[in-house]
């Protein structure tokens, strides 16, 4: 009886470490918390950078630093779409969460360019 209660109590003091790691994921990359952030410049006519790919995970935050030389808007063609407006100089827009798997392309309709396309996982 001893025997038992004594493997019964090392037993659950096993299950309680394993399980308190295993809920562990900080420092993990990609998590829905950890912002994909994605630097944009716009020099004239020309924009950096110039249809790469980017994954993201579903409902992760995007941040678009932007470097611009002349105001203007970016498109993003996810569900429901998205405009967004930047200034001259330097600022940061915050694209909303998608929910959806596939590719987004986040484009500027003046320039006629994509910009990046969000491969969503």
């Amino acid at each position: 009886m001893l025997r038992t209660q004594a493997f019964a109590t090392v037993l659950s003091v096993a299950l309680l470490g394993l399980t308190a790691c295993g809920d562990d994921d900080s420092g993990t990359p990609g998590t829905d918390t950890d912002p994909v952030t994605i630097d944009v410049t716009f020099d004239g006519d020309t924009v950096t950078p110039n249809g790469e790919r980017v994954d993201v995970q579903t409902g992760q935050p995007i941040e678009l630093n932007i470097t611009a030389d002349a105001a203007g808007e970016i498109h993003v063609h996810s569900d429901p779409e998205q405009e967004l407006a930047y200034d001259e100089g330097t600022s940061t827009l915050e694209i909303e969460p998608i929910e959806q798997p596939g590719v987004v392309d986040v484009e500027s309709h003046d320039l006629e360019v994509v910009i990046v396309q969000l491969e969503v996982s």
